[in-house]
């Protein structure tokens, strides 16, 4: 926004510099022009008149003199003729017989002034050709005919218009120095702003705005450190409860199980049943409370990397996945699942996580598909490349989910009605959505083929600069 703003400003300003520059640019050249045709016009003037009272008297020794004096005076040629074209005096190599020169003259014998037409710029080089009768009234005694050099009247204008475009260029750099302060005055409330809203989007505690550019503006971050305060509040309100049950009820849940341990001894044979629903029931409620303080964490985690971006985490998704495999080989083992890997020997998968997060994801989609795939399954943990992804993939031969049942996955303590019989609190997947999301990944969950489950977890790679790709 600040780009844009500052640009629309900086056009602004040098269409309005323009508007006056340009046409005072083409006033000193029109001006600059008018006074030599001016001054060449007085001279003529003043040959003429010679010329007049040469004719008159008969003595040209007068206006000779004065012309030879003006071209060695200003280099400039000059050609004076009575009235029957015989050229009175010729100076600077210019003469009466050169046709341009002669069309002149007939033209001014015939009472005719010619003074060149059009403005000259800093570039004009050359001359103009000026001519007039001499005589007054209609009688004409001869013609004058001037060449002038254009040379210093194009340089007056060139150091003018160098004046002109040095003021306009400081001009325009105060109109620059003036859109960045401007634009500087009006974005950089929007940015802090935009900074708390993603804070605060991202569950963190949004830095206070301070108050700063136009009225409306410091109107908006008041109300908006008003609203970040509220929010916020019941925000850490929320993460506090569910971290304090998780941590509160632990004591408790201890002390019953001792209890219930020590009722073990005396309880008959029968009650045995009873028992083990128990004990079942509270690891369940373990497992829970367990499950509910990781997805708060994860929660948390992700949040402040949204703000962050967590720059500089690295791991080998490879290792990872060799690590997890020899790690939960004897789970599926004992589950009666068979665990197989696909990933690269020696080559390393680099991810833009850390290798705890990374572990966390994996144990949550092996622990599901040893769950829920059943006995006799084959699983397998791969990792590759996608894109710009290292992509770590458990896939399973077991009864899967349908479409239905894949839109609801990751919803939190949801569970299949297939799968009643199974222990688990519905929050892996979340867990692992939120870790992923925190860096920038996502995790996809599709049909595998024949039959089964494949669990997608897609972490970015790091780019160059250390940062994710």
């Amino acid at each position: 926004m600040r780009t844009r703003v500052q640009t629309v400003l900086l056009v602004f300003g040098i269409l309005t510099v323009a508007a006056f520059a340009v046409p005072l640019l083409l006033f000193t050249a029109s001006d600059r022009t008018q006074q030599l045709v001016l001054a060449r016009s007085s001279a003529l003037d003043r040959f003429a008149s010679l010329m007049d009272q040469a004719a008159a008297t008969g003595d040209t020794s007068a206006v000779t003199a004065e012309a030879r004096r003006y071209t060695e005076l200003y280099g400039e040629p000059l050609v004076v003729t009575d009235i029957r074209r015989v050229p009175v005096v010729q100076t600077g190599g210019m003469r009466a017989a050169d046709p341009d020169v002669a069309r002149l003259i007939d033209a001014a014998l015939r009472n005719q002034t010619a003074h060149p037409k059009g403005r000259l710029r800093p570039w004009s080089r050359g001359y103009r050709t000026f001519a007039e009768p001499a005589g007054t009234g209609t009688r004409v005694t001869g013609a004058v005919v001037l060449r002038a050099s254009v040379g210093s009247a194009a340089d007056d204008i060139t150091r003018r218009w160098a004046a002109v475009l040095a003021g306009t260029a400081l001009v325009a750099l105060a109109c620059t120095a003036l859109a960045r302060a401007a634009t500087r005055w009006v974005v950089s409330p929007l940015r802090r702003l935009d900074r708390a809203v993603g804070q605060l989007a991202a569950g963190l505690p949004p830095e206070q705005t301070s108050a700063g550019g136009p009225p409306e503006l410091r109107q908006l971050a008041t109300g908006f450190n008003r609203m970040a305060s509220t929010v916020t509040a019941a925000l850490e309100q929320q993460r506090r409860l569910v971290a304090d049950t998780s941590h509160q009820m632990r004591n408790p849940m201890a002390a019953l199980r001792l209890r219930v341990d020590a009722l073990r001894t005396h309880l008959p044979a029968s009650a045995d049943r009873t028992y083990t629903g128990v004990t079942t029931e509270l690891d369940r409620l373990e497992t829970l409370l367990d499950d509910m303080l990781a997805l708060a964490t994860a929660e948390h985690r992700a949040g402040e990397l949204t703000v962050t971006d967590g720059a500089g985490a690295r791991c080998d998704a490879a290792e990872v996945a060799r690590t997890q495999h020899r790690r939960w080989q004897p789970v599926a083992h004992r589950a009666g699942a068979h665990l197989t890997i696909e990933a690269p020997a020696r080559a390393p998968v680099p991810a833009a996580c850390t290798d705890r997060e990374l572990t966390q994801i994996t144990d949550i989609l092996v622990d599901n598909a040893i769950k829920y795939a059943g006995p006799g399954a084959t699983i397998t943990l791969g990792c590759t490349t996608e894109g710009s992804f290292a992509v770590l993939t458990v896939t399973d031969d077991g009864p899967g989910l349908n479409a239905e049942e894949l839109a609801q996955a990751t919803t939190r303590f949801w569970r299949s009605a297939r799968q009643a019989g199974t222990t688990g609190t519905g929050l892996g997947l979340a867990i692992a959505e939120q870790l992923l999301a925190g860096r920038g990944g996502r995790l996809e969950l599709e049909p595998a083929r024949p039959r089964g489950l494949r669990a997608r977890a897609l972490v970015p790679r790091p780019s160059a600069d250390g940062g994710a790709a």
